[in-house]
């Protein structure tokens, strides 16, 4: 009994990795922000890694779990500043794919996001210190893409992100606006192109 129990512990982890399929990947965001009344705003290139997990399959519908890092934010010109904004995320899209053919697959759902640092480069001052008083540090928001099998193992693959929750915060309370930081009720905006390899 107890050699079964053994065996058994020791073979579940190997079934388990046997029925999923993992990948890595990076690529570059092309980010900006929506809903930018009194500001000009213009794309800021970032970047992003990470990897995924998914259940193998050969059926049509399948499904995904990513994490990812990723950096974003926006350039912005407003009457009396001239600056960019940096906003690296921790990304959890949670994604149902259709697999047209082994080679071609799309993507669509939901992902949350985790603020882990922002700054501000500004003509009107610098950050100094913590932004989080003036940054969500949640976000959450609908994902969908499409991904290219060229040959065994490797893929190309391109995504938007667009997010439905406000970037900045309320005022704090007691707290004054620094003037280096735009208000705004901006959302996140990002398109991603990227490769990869799966295993």
């Amino acid at each position: 009994m107890r050699k079964f129990v053994l065996l058994l512990l020791l073979s579940a982890p190997a079934y388990c990795f046997a029925q999923v399929k993992f990948g890595a990947k990076a690529g570059l965001n092309f980010a900006n922000v929506t809903n930018t009344e009194g500001f000009n705003n213009d794309s800021r290139t970032g970047y992003f890694i990470g990897g995924y997990i998914a259940p193998k399959t050969k059926k049509l519908l399948g499904f995904r779990s990513e994490i990812l890092l990723s950096r974003q934010g926006y350039d912005y010109k407003s009457n009396t500043n001239t600056g960019n904004v940096n906003l690296d995320y921790l990304l959890l899209p949670q994604l149902l794919t259709i697999n047209f053919t082994k080679r071609f697959q799309i993507q669509a759902g939901g992902q949350v996001a985790f603020l882990l640092n922002a700054k501000v480069d500004s003509s009107g001052g610098n950050s100094n210190g913590s932004l989080f008083d003036y940054f969500k540090r949640f976000d959450y928001g609908v994902a969908a893409g499409a991904e290219v099998f060229p040959f065994l193992g490797f893929f190309v693959g391109a995504r938007i992100n667009v997010s439905l929750n406000n970037v900045n915060n309320d005022r704090p309370l007691g707290g004054s606006w620094p003037n280096f930081i735009p208000r705004l009720d901006a959302k996140n905006n990002v398109v991603q192109v990227y490769a990869g390899v799966r295993f």
